[in-house]
């Protein structure tokens, strides 16, 4: 399975690095990272860790200018896409068809593709143009995944929780991990 993972600036960068992580052992699972600008601080200043340290957990990773790479092109596309944190600007964008960067021409070919593209929006509140975006996208096919706090698995830690969103992706994806699905129960 190809998976393609952009990280954008929004707050909440552990998102995308915990997927990261948690996908890094998998076989038969081949990672794609587009981190931006933002992202790229939001990382460092949220977990201390620098783009290289995101990007050596990843099987290809791509300049956020990169046009030209073959995830911008449809003859080669992933099988899914993960924006973990997704901005609100990075989903507006997606929502409107603004490819200006390969994050968002990545994610736009991934819809026009009929494949699965997971959004990780970070804001609250939401209004009304936020909301609308959010619509559109689902309309094309997108999954809207807020990383959304759950506690009736009894967390104990923030990773608790940031666990249960990835998990939560994991789903999504087709890749349960087994080991750390302690909110279905299913841990034996």
């Amino acid at each position: 399975m190809k998976i393609a993972i952009g990280i954008s600036g929004a707050s909440g960068a552990i998102y995308g690095l915990r997927l990261l992580e948690r996908l890094h052992s998998r076989s038969g699972v081949e990672t794609h990272l587009i981190l931006s600008k933002s992202g790229e601080k939001t990382l460092f200043l949220e977990t201390g860790k620098l783009a290289a340290d995101v990007r050596s957990l990843a099987d290809y990773w791509y300049p956020l200018e990169d046009i030209g790479a073959r995830l911008a092109s449809g003859s080669n596309c992933m099988d899914a896409m993960v924006v973990a944190p997704c901005s609100i600007h990075t989903m507006s964008s997606i929502a409107a068809g603004i490819t200006s960067n390969l994050l968002i021409r990545a994610a736009d070919v991934v819809l026009k593709e009929r494949r699965k593209l997971i959004l990780l929006v970070r804001e609250t509140p939401f209004h009304l143009g936020h909301l609308r975006s959010m619509t559109a996208l689902a309309e094309m096919g997108a999954i809207i995944a807020p990383p959304i706090p759950a506690f009736y698995h009894h967390p104990e830690t923030v990773m608790d929780i940031v666990d249960h969103s990835v998990d939560r992706v994991l789903d999504l994806l087709g890749l349960p991990d087994q080991a750390v699905r302690r909110w279905q129960g299913t841990v034996k």
